[in-house]
């Protein structure tokens, strides 16, 4: 639901209760993912979406229905051969849903949607499965472990709850985790879903060049926050780069040493000077970050691994350099380049092949993990609902 939190804030501002409806869990080829959400005000004003118009007339209706009743429901809906196209998957998933009721004065609710408008970390863990008198139940957790509201069963659960998010919010996962299966917390376990909302991940585009241009607003059509770095003042205008969030005049190894990176980190070495490129891929290459990449002919990277090999990188080191830069699509013009590179930065995130899908049997979405693929028999459609109270 926090990818709706804008216009949750203001129905939450306008006194209105409302249901959400989020994927929990999906299997097989799916439309959305994990945290996709649509909810429907007290007025029937919807927003959001759960499957990109395949279930959403079936999970309007359970909203409606939750605000009439109180009672937070998962529903389970895929592709059935009887009646594929009536409310079933077409494409051939399955998707599950976790519809709840949201009072106006729901504090831990509030709270988790004014922190995502903030942009502040946060994630929201909810009771997703188990005892059905905890469906529902909520907690906000905050990165430094701290957390609010609860699960209905203790502050002992509400606590190992709370450090399992912790987990899943240091990484930006979102997804389903068990906690306390059997034992002394919970008899009969919950699975809790987690929504974590953390800061954009950084694209780091090194060289003001024309292709850059492009690259940045890629970056920011896939959600980057996305930062220009060159050492000429001349380039690293604001005239050229309207919509990049950062220009830095300096030069790049330099920048990259004193700049903040993580494991989702995707770093563009577009400047194809070594001047430039190797004091920078030295550093870059030995930073756990998500993606390495240069533009340049094969001869200049040639050339490049071998300057890189003789100032002491490593084999495996270098191996992770990918260059030249971007996916074979023929790609001439900046617009073109800037495709092929987001191409297969998205490939490198999610596992892709980059080969047409036409004539291949892979998977469509390769980032769908086992333990989802494996969940809950057959698909069909309205099946394994379990209720619980609201929110």
């Amino acid at each position: 639901m926090l990818d709706i939190a804008d216009q949750l804030s203001r129905w939450f501002e306008e006194g209105r209760d409302f249901a959400v409806a989020t994927v929990v869990a999906v299997s097989g080829s799916a439309p959305r993912g994990p945290g996709a959400a649509l909810a429907v005000a007290d007025d029937g004003t919807a927003v959001g979406s759960v499957s990109g118009g395949c279930v959403e007339g079936a999970v309007y209706d359970l909203c409606v229905r939750a605000l009439q009743d109180g009672r937070t429901v998962r529903e389970r809906f895929g592709y059935d051969d009887e009646d594929a196209f009536a409310v079933g998957l077409t494409c051939g998933g399955v998707v599950e849903v976790l519809v709840t009721p949201v009072r106006t004065a729901a504090p831990v609710f509030r709270a988790g949607v004014a922190a995502a408008c903030r942009g502040e970390p946060a994630a929201l863990a909810r009771v997703a499965g188990g005892s059905a008198d905890l469906l529902g139940g909520a907690l906000l957790v905050h990165p430094d472990g701290s957390f609010e509201g609860g699960l209905g069963s203790g502050r002992e659960l509400d606590r190992a709850a709370a450090a399992e998010a912790r987990v899943m919010l240091d990484t930006g996962r979102t997804g389903t985790v068990e906690v306390a299966e059997g034992g002394a917390l919970c008899p009969a376990g919950v699975t809790l879903f987690v929504e974590s909302r953390t800061p954009p991940p950084r694209m780091i585009v090194f060289g003001a060049v024309d292709f850059a241009t492009a690259l940045v607003r890629a970056g920011k059509f896939l959600g980057y926050h996305v930062t220009v770095c060159d050492a000429r003042p001349v380039f690293a205008t604001r005239a050229r780069f309207p919509e990049a969030d950062e220009l830095v005049v300096d030069w790049p190894h330099r920048y990259l040493r004193r700049t903040e990176t993580d494991a989702r980190t995707v770093l563009c070495v577009l400047t194809h000077d070594a001047k430039f490129d190797i004091p920078l891929l030295e550093a870059a290459l030995r930073l756990p970050v998500a993606f390495v990449g240069a533009m340049g002919s094969r001869r200049t990277h040639a050339d490049r691994d071998r300057r890189l090999r003789e100032a002491g990188l490593t084999d495996e080191e270098r191996a992770r350099l990918r260059s030249p830069i971007g996916l074979d699509l023929g790609a001439r013009t900046p617009e073109e380049t800037a495709l092929s590179i987001a191409a297969e930065i998205v490939a490198a995130r999610r596992g892709g092949t980059g080969v047409p899908l036409t004539g291949v049997s892979t998977p469509i979405h390769h980032d769908v993990g086992a333990g989802e693929r494996g969940k809950g028999g057959s698909p069909g459609r309205r099946r394994d609902r379990r209720s619980g109270a609201g929110a």
